[in-house]
């Protein structure tokens, strides 16, 4: 029986940033547009977090029933290290998916009903990413499933729920936290590309190979700093995701330097709090130029 230290590990708490961070950028559009609503914030934040948390139990019931995690140098797996049984850890991920639903129908009851089909989107996507008999993410389409919806829909979701319209402000902050996303997901799967080979896991690392793989970490964070440079020409303030800098700079000599298996592992930490850096800054900066 796992004990209520090893679900909380088993949630994968630095990899919540990633859900945060698009709600903050989101909110940040939304109050650019003079259209800030907190309570709509607060709830788009419930739906991101229990999904997020969702996925990472459905990630690791798919994974563990599969033998993916039997062997890893990363955090600990619910499943893989036999601490709880599969039912377990697959009922802790719907329950999750659950909440998440029900926010997002309050939502939409607030908005918008066509949020219906993002917010089913996401769910599917969040449980085919490892689960069913095909499962995409071991079909090097993870970095696409993070993107859409921890970049696109994520941001422009909490943006539009809010403000009810959108701006290329909102697209651009939409953009550059998808691509941090991405390569906090490109990072992982680098340090797992051992043990994904041997178990058939074909993530992009593996399509890719580990030198690419690096060299799209770094280009992913770039993009994200070339965005904020381009939201400057609507206002300055959004330099202030540049306080993200030093540990984007961090991160991505570890990564450059060929560091392998547990040497990635403060990279995942790493990379989550840079995206959460910079969506503070930018969001920060959005709400000074409201």
């Amino acid at each position: 029986m796992a004990t209520p230290a090893q679900w909380i590990e088993g949630a994968r708490p630095r990899t919540l940033p990633a859900a945060v961070a698009p709600v903050l950028v989101g909110t940040g559009a939304a109050a650019y547009l003079d259209a800030f609503v907190w309570w709509k914030a607060l709830l788009a934040l419930g739906v991101a977090l229990t999904l997020q948390i969702g996925v990472n139990y459905a990630n690791d019931y798919s994974d563990g029933i599969r033998g993916t995690d039997e062997v890893r140098v990363g955090p600990l797996r619910l499943v893989g290290s036999k601490v709880a049984t599969p039912g377990q850890v697959k009922t802790a991920a719907f329950t999750c998916f659950g909440v998440g639903a029900v926010l997002g129908i309050v939502l939409c009851a607030t908005s918008s009903w066509w949020l219906l089909v993002a917010g089913a989107a996401s769910l599917v996507g969040a449980w085919f990413y490892t689960g069913g008999k095909r499962p995409y993410g071991y079909r090097a389409l993870g970095e696409v499933s993070v993107f859409l919806f921890f970049g696109l829909v994520a941001v422009l979701g909490t943006t539009f729920v809010q403000a009810e319209k959108l701006s290329w402000v909102a697209v651009a902050g939409a953009v550059s936290v998808g691509a941090i996303a991405c390569a906090l997901l490109v990072a992982n799967n680098l340090r797992d590309i051992p043990t994904d080979t041997v178990t058939g896991k074909r993530t992009l690392a593996v399509v890719l190979g580990a030198a690419n793989s690096r060299k799209l970490y770094a280009g992913l964070i770039g993009l994200a700093f070339i965005l904020a440079i381009a939201s400057a020409f609507a206002t300055p303030w959004a330099l202030l995701a540049f306080i993200a800098v030093p540990l984007a700079i961090k991160s991505t000599r570890t990564v450059l330097g060929d560091a392998v298996g547990p040497a990635l592992i403060p990279v995942l930490q790493g990379t989550g709090l840079t995206e959460l850096l910079y969506a503070v800054g930018l969001t920060v900066g959005l709400f000074i130029a409201s």
